[in-house]
């Protein structure tokens, strides 16, 4: 399994062990967090289709990398309540 998925794969399992279960699109290279806990997100963040919680890597040895990890946190705790 490649790094990418490895990151992702870890986020995804460590919210669903609290009971946070989330849904993603992308629209390459951004990756947005599309539902939570079935709920649809609203807000934008980093671009103009929806919140982005990552950019995906577009060159070889590139790394998945995480926008900004307290605005993604805020936003769940918002939509998991």
């Amino acid at each position: 399994m490649n790094i990418m998925y490895d990151k992702l794969t870890i986020f995804v399992k460590r919210l669903e062990k609290i009971g946070i279960k989330t849904t993603y699109f992308a629209n390459f290279p951004w990756l947005y967090l599309d539902t939570v806990n079935g709920k649809k997100v609203l807000e934008k963040f980093e671009a103009n289709h929806g919140f982005t919680i990552a950019f995906l890597p577009i060159k070889s040895g590139q790394e998945m990398r995480f926008t900004d990890i307290g605005e993604i946190f805020k936003l769940i705790r918002k939509y998991a309540k």
